[in-house]
């Protein structure tokens, strides 16, 4: 199992120069960034200070929110990202047998090595592990609905 909060450096397509401005600012792991890159005024701030387009900020908050799974962290979420999964939120919804397929395709096509593409067992894995971050995310979003007493 991978660090829950891997260092920023670790991001897959994040040169080292935008890695240390990132930590100068504050934003040292994946879960930094995948918080302060929440709004898109979080998003637009760190562009301006990067002096980047704010398109590379999209790519780094949602590899960043990919990488909180566990069993995805920053090794496949570059890989789920090309694959054309944005979000924990858009992988809990998917189809394990569809994703596992288009992972196997980017994979072969890229690495030319179905061998070393991850199970379709694993892709379940990850589907299971977003959909258990989402529901967690739901219970801390919902209002406490308990009645208080007179």
């Amino acid at each position: 199992m991978t660090d829950p909060h891997p260092p920023i450096h670790q991001l897959p397509g994040l040169s080292t120069s935008h890695g240390q401005a990132l930590a100068q600012l504050g934003l040292t792991t994946t879960t930094h960034l995948y918080h302060y890159g929440q709004t898109a005024a979080g998003r637009r701030h760190l562009a301006q200070k990067l002096q980047v387009p704010p398109r590379y900020v999209a790519k780094w908050v949602a590899l960043a929110d990919l990488a909180r799974i566990p069993a995805v962290g920053c090794e496949f979420s570059g890989l789920l990202l090309h694959a054309g999964v944005l979000s924990v939120a858009q992988l809990a919804e998917s189809n394990p047998q569809n994703l596992h397929g288009r992972v196997q395709r980017l994979h072969v096509k890229t690495l030319q090595r179905a061998d070393l593409c991850p199970t379709p067992d694993q892709v379940s894995a990850w589907i299971q592990a977003a959909r258990s971050l989402q529901a967690a995310a739901s219970r801390h979003s919902q209002p406490d609905r308990r009645q208080q007493a007179p």
